[in-house]
């Protein structure tokens, strides 16, 4: 495989729409002139958004299917344990990116099933669809497998009922009652849906607690693939200043739906726990390898 450093993948130039002019110096997908067609820059990036979630259970079968060889499962909170997320994101690098919302706003579904990694708890993301092809490229090297959920919106998107903070019969209030629906399509066909009735505040936003570990798999030339594990013992992407405000949590409702060419409905939901909505925000400052002799276990 060819590879090059850094100093090849950057470029300069000021941006036509002053909104991310760059110093030429981060690295990016598109190999440019000016760098400013590239798909993304280098980290630092950050995330602000809205999720709505809820906890379920699999078969412990099912949920040992979806791991790879490096991870192990667990039952610590009763096997086949996960969350699937549903969210709004917006995210920029260092040049307020978000002036631009066509390009740093996009939609995510994700599912996070509890596994061990050597000694320590962790999650494993199967599944995740997006419908942004910076966020797919950002997904591509933390490990994540992200795939299109559509670029338009009758192919594929994901959606969640909004809240404003203005009152209304035309939205939920972020309180106790307020219901609140997400619901996730692709290749034209409905693929996820859930949703949350709000009982009560909490602290904190569930399945944030346990680290990410991510796989990186580029398969090779003829029949030797080459995986690679992505994380920090255990870990993916970095994480820094991690927030989060109007969490709540209730009663929820899950469904994964059959689509051709897709696996999800293979995670049977078996039940449901506590579903919940909140807004948090982060920063990914660099990826990391882990360490330990199962490390590039594949």
């Amino acid at each position: 495989m060819m590879t090059e450093d850094a100093s090849s993948l950057r470029g300069g130039g000021p941006r036509a729409d002053g909104l991310a002019a760059s110093p030429g110096s981060e690295p990016g997908l598109a190999l440019s002139d000016r760098a400013t067609a590239k798909v993304l820059g280098a980290p630092p990036w950050h995330y602000a958004g809205t999720v709505v979630g809820v906890e379920f259970w699999t078969t412990p079968e099912a949920a040992a299917r979806a791991l790879p060889p490096a991870l192990a499962p667990e039952d610590t909170r009763g096997a086949g344990h996960g969350y699937a997320l549903f969210a709004d994101w917006q995210v920029s690098g260092g040049h307020r990116e978000y002036l631009d919302p066509v390009r740093s706003q996009y939609s995510e579904f994700l599912v996070l099933l509890d596994a061990r990694w050597q000694d320590t708890s962790v999650a494993w993301c199967p599944y995740l669809y997006v419908d942004n092809d910076a966020a797919l490229a950002r997904g591509c090297f933390q490990g994540f497998p992200r795939k299109l959920g559509g670029m338009h919106q009758r192919l594929g998107r994901v959606y969640q009922t909004r809240a404003f903070p203005v009152a209304g019969q035309a939205a939920p209030s972020v309180a106790a009652g307020g219901t609140f629906a997400a619901s996730a399509r692709v290749a034209g066909r409905r693929l996820a849906e859930a949703a949350v009735t709000l009982e009560r505040p909490v602290g904190e936003l569930p399945g944030l607690e346990r680290p990410v570990v991510n796989l990186t798999h580029f398969p090779g030339r003829g029949a030797h693939p080459a995986a690679e594990a992505v994380g920090q013992a255990p870990g993916g992407a970095v994480v820094e200043d991690l927030r989060v405000a109007e969490c709540w949590t209730g009663g929820g409702s899950l469904s994964f739906l059959p689509v051709a060419g897709e696996e999800l409905a293979d995670l049977v939901v078996v039940r449901t726990g506590e579903g919940f909505r909140g807004s948090l925000s982060y920063t990914v400052t660099d990826l990391a390898a882990p360490t330990g002799p199962d490390a590039d276990a594949g």
